[in-house]
């Protein structure tokens, strides 16, 4: 009944009335709730009342629908700020709400808990217990694959992900550039995304020249150069077939690597030692690719930062896709999680014997980051390595498309957000362009139904 759900509601915003009142200062009281609501709902008097569910949408490959990229993250954080901080809205409770579709609601979640989780000093603990109260519930992300999900990946995953990259640095919306971000993850314009600023690079593989391939725009090594220069890439390693001459790189200065294994499958121990090795050892950035830059990429990447930073895998999966949506992917979850204690424990006896090196004065060079310490010195292999070379017997070309050609045509064929098609920088006239407009839905008034679903944030 009415009166009951009424009832259900006074509760519920006492319970996070009293949470707050012990948590924040005053100005937060009784002043930002999250909702999740069956109809479009309007600004009152002492109501402001936004959605981002069609403004901020999600650019599947299959079955996925999230998490939200960092670009979509930042346009929320950006816009709930101003709201936050807008003289007009100072005396007005400020509602951000959700549709009936589980997958809006779990990224809407995301959002608003990543940004108490930046924004409001916030565990993300404390924030997921908010977002699950009163038995509410949301659905898990999932892969990019096309087959059934292997592996959830659940909204406390994603939260403590977004903290660790705000521990670490990785996360500054001081020195983020959104348009820049944007641009230069659209194919035609490189499908690149740093993963750990100033040292991940992934991107998708390029290809003896630039043509277009099964819709989808392939760059040659050329094409990378200056952006790898510009920005301090020294070392690129290729997890995919030979598809252009490493020479390409490596006469203009670049370390290239090969550590070739499969498209959708997982890397044998011997792959992932050499690749940690390498990028504890580069000189600067390392660019990553595979075919698509999503799976083998990705999966190498998280296992470095399992050993480096002692994230979960899960952390390092829903960071990863935050970054570049669709990476890691089908049995490559599994084989990251599995991969989890053994890295940290190796992750321990390399900052053990670092602090030993240290100690006795033979520390060699400090890399990015805050454990990328080297001991051996610079990798001086800058040969393809016939042993993974060996592995590869062209039956994933006999068979057709592989993963990597799929995704690939699938990320080409989305919606563009720019009109800018040359693999070039956005300028000033084109970023001034681009605006960050409010989004504001009406609708009619809250029903007491509904009212039993606000949370407080």
């Amino acid at each position: 009944s009415v009166k009951k759900q009424s009832r259900r509601c006074q509760s519920f915003i006492l319970f996070f009335f009293y949470v707050l009142l012990r948590r924040f200062p005053s100005h937060f009281y009784n002043r930002l709730y999250f909702a999740i609501l069956k109809q479009k709902v309007k600004s009152i008097a002492d109501r402001h009342c936004f959605c981002v569910d069609e403004e901020l949408a999600y650019e599947n490959f299959y079955s996925d629908f999230g998490p939200l990229n960092l670009a979509m993250f930042y346009r929320f954080s950006c816009k709930l700020t101003k709201k936050r901080k807008s003289i007009t809205l100072s005396r007005k409770k400020i509602i951000f709400y959700t549709s009936g579709d589980q997958k809006k609601q779990v990224n809407a979640a995301y959002l608003i808990g990543s940004y108490a989780v930046m924004n409001l000093n916030m565990t993300p603990e404390e924030v997921h217990s908010l977002l699950v109260s009163r038995n509410s519930t949301y659905i898990p992300f999932r892969d990019a694959s096309f087959g059934t999900c292997m592996y959830n990946l659940n909204i406390l995953d994603c939260l403590r992900a977004v903290n660790k990259a705000l521990q670490y640095g990785w996360l500054d919306f001081s020195s983020f550039d959104v348009e820049e971000y944007e641009h230069y993850e659209r194919a035609e314009n490189g499908d690149l995304n740093w993963i750990i600023p100033g040292k991940f690079l992934a991107f998708s593989g390029p290809h003896p020249k630039s043509k277009i391939e099964n819709g989808y725009p392939l760059h040659a090594p050329e094409a990378y150069i200056p952006y790898f220069r510009k920005n301090n890439v020294t070392t690129i390693i290729r997890l995919n077939k030979k598809m252009y001459d490493a020479k390409r790189f490596t006469e203009t200065g670049f370390e290239h690597h090969d550590l070739f294994f499969v498209d959708g499958s997982t890397p044998n121990d011997s792959i992932v030692r050499k690749f940690l090795s390498i990028c504890e050892n580069a000189e600067g950035a390392v660019a990553v690719h595979c075919k698509a830059g999503l799976g083998r990429t990705g999966t190498l990447i998280g296992c470095y930062m399992m050993k480096h930073y002692r994230l979960t895998a899960a952390e390092a999966i829903a960071w990863i896709r935050i970054c570049r949506p669709g990476s890691i992917i089908g049995p490559q979850q599994n084989f990251v999680e599995e991969k989890q204690n053994s890295l940290w424990a190796d992750g321990d006896v390399f900052r053990e014997k670092v602090l030993r090196e240290r100690d006795n004065g033979k520390m060699t060079r400090i890399l990015s980051g805050v454990d990328d310490i080297t001991i051996n010195g610079c990798n001086k292999n800058k040969s393809p390595m016939k042993e993974e070379q060996e592995q590869y017997n062209d039956e994933e070309e006999r068979n057709g498309l592989t993963q990597g050609d799929k995704l690939r045509a699938l990320k080409s064929r989305r919606q563009a957000r720019s009109s800018s098609g040359s693999f070039s920088k956005l300028t000033v006239e084109d970023r001034n362009r681009v605006t960050l407009g409010v989004n504001v839905r009406n609708g009619d008034e809250l029903k007491a139904a509904d009212r039993a679903a606000l949370m407080k944030c």
